[in-house]
């Protein structure tokens, strides 16, 4: 049988940081032409395998061969100059560029040192392998998570890379929107390009790669085919032991008597929502169900005074609120943990304790003096409570594993229980033990009597551990539901026909 041609080899791989040992003789071939899937939980080291790859990270010890050579020194202008291009979690785009301008950052058409046209119809030529359907000229400060995502996609195909690393690519995506990604993966495998790819997603692995190393605790497991695979051998691989993927029981629901923490009748807002009402009790979890796009993380920012309210009538504990501010909103009570960590919710020049601290100074602050001890302590007892990893109260938040960033976030917020949380998709980019202790969190927090408002691009997280839902399309609510009864083929259907019904009715008014 013939020998399978290496793309990447990694050999006795170590890497610390801070007297943290972050990966332990990491060994793994990747093979041509193929997809290679990393998994394993959260500060497993799988994102640090991408990045010493991609040259973003220098190993302490081991080497990496590409194409059978040994690379010395390594930086991401070297990767690429070798072929190796890499999809970031947590993406690299410019803000205040094209969406044209950020895929070809870098390499930009040019003559004798002077830029010149054509980037528009390499951009096209793009478009037509990729699908995404972006605008070139939109500026990327404007577009949702999911469309930068796909921006960052088409910056890594424009390389015309011979392996690209995809770090959860499909973590904001909709079901379909991943569907296209694996299929364009498809096609630039059948071109001989590598794919390593890094998710916890396991039903988008099972489907799309031909291999797969399980990592735990910055160590390789095992790597096999993944044609012998099922969902639970990963797990249980990934846990080090036998597991099942189960959701917790809610606490019972409010009875109808209770009044609202907040409720909204007929609002709507400057970031496009109308006619949205709600209402969420103390001690319920309420779903947003929709697909990406729909209004659902605009009505968070409503909520949270982010967002500016044109007309209709919100209220908090009764009382009515005009021109709310994040300020006030923090004053009265509401939290919100966004879907983007690490540009809207954390610190990442800052250590665990002051992100910990960030929103609950004036209760550990005495005339302008904070009281380092009662912060310490605090935090300690935040880090023990989520089992933050590494346990450091100054732990440099900015190298944590996505899982252990989020269990920061929302430790921001647990410190000093909130009437109301908002939770943008508090599970997104992290593993399945963190994310099992993130669902255990909101139902701990609910089960105390705060409200939850929970917004989640996976349907079946957000039915499972919601009491009530309400169905979103176009920045509307169109419907009410009891999660008790919904399915997630159910809500699909309904989605679909609603929008069904407003295309009819844009049409009809078109014409």
């Amino acid at each position: 049988m013939d020998q399978p041609d290496i793309a990447v080899h990694v050999k006795g791989i170590g890497k610390s940081f801070g007297g943290t040992r972050i990966l332990n003789d990491i060994t793994i071939d990747f093979h041509k032409g193929t997809v290679h899937a990393l998994v394993g939980e959260n500060g497993a080291g799988k994102s640090s395998v991408g990045k010493i790859i991609g040259g973003y990270y220098s190993a302490d010890e081991g080497l990496v061969e590409i194409d059978g050579e040994v690379v010395t020194r390594f930086s991401p202008r070297d990767a690429l100059h070798r072929g190796i291009a890499m999809i970031h979690q947590e993406l690299q785009l410019v803000p205040e560029l094209t969406v044209l301008q950020n895929v070809f950052l870098g390499q930009e058409s040019s003559r004798g040192g002077v830029l010149v046209g054509g980037d528009l119809d390499r951009f096209k030529t793009l478009e037509e392998t990729c699908a995404f359907g972006l605008d070139p000229d939109a500026k990327v400060a404007t577009l949702r998570i999911a469309e930068r995502q796909k921006v960052e996609i088409m910056r890594a195909v424009a390389r015309d890379a011979n392996v690209i690393i995809m770090d959860e690519p499909t973590s904001s995506l909709t079901e379909d929107e991943a569907e296209r990604l694996h299929g364009l993966i498809a096609r630039l495998r059948s071109r001989g390009t590598t794919i390593i790819y890094v998710s916890h997603f396991l039903d988008h692995i099972l489907a799309t790669c031909d291999r797969v190393t399980v990592m735990r605790d910055g160590e390789v497991i095992r790597t096999d085919p993944i044609s012998g695979e099922t969902k639970q051998s990963l797990v249980d691989s990934m846990l080090g032991q036998a597991s099942e993927i189960i959701w917790p029981d809610l606490p019972l629901p409010p009875t109808d008597d209770v009044a609202p923490i907040a409720q909204m009748r007929n609002v709507a807002t400057t970031s496009g929502l109308s006619d949205i009402s709600l209402s969420i009790r103390p001690g319920e979890i309420v779903g947003l169900i929709g697909l990406v796009g729909s209004g659902r993380t605009e009505v968070g920012r409503a909520l949270f005074g982010a967002d500016r309210i044109l007309w209709g009538e919100y209220s908090l504990g009764g009382e009515v609120q005009k021109n709310l501010t994040i300020h006030r909103a923090v004053q009265n009570g509401i939290a919100l943990v966004p879907e983007d960590r690490r540009k809207e919710g954390l610190v990442l020049t800052q250590t665990t304790r002051p992100n910990v601290s960030l929103a609950s100074l004036n209760r550990i602050s005495r005339m302008g003096v904070l009281n380092t001890r009662a912060e310490r302590d605090r935090v300690a007892t935040m880090i023990k409570h989520f089992g933050i990893v590494p346990a450091k109260v100054d732990g440099e938040v900015a190298f944590y594993s996505g899982g252990n960033q989020q269990k920061v976030l929302l430790s921001k917020w647990a410190v000093d229980k909130p009437k109301l949380l908002i939770l943008d998709e508090p599970s997104r980019g992290v593993d399945i033990g963190a994310r099992q202790r993130i669902h255990e969190f909101i139902v701990e927090m609910a089960a105390d009597g705060v409200g939850i408002l929970l917004i989640s691009s996976e349907l079946e997280e957000v039915i499972n551990l919601s009491h009530r839902g309400y169905l979103m399309s176009d920045g509307r609510i169109f419907a009410e539901a009891d999660c008790r009864e919904l399915t997630v083929s159910d809500a699909l259907r309904r989605i679909f026909q609603e929008q069904g019904q407003n295309n009819n009715t844009k049409e009809g008014v078109i014409a």
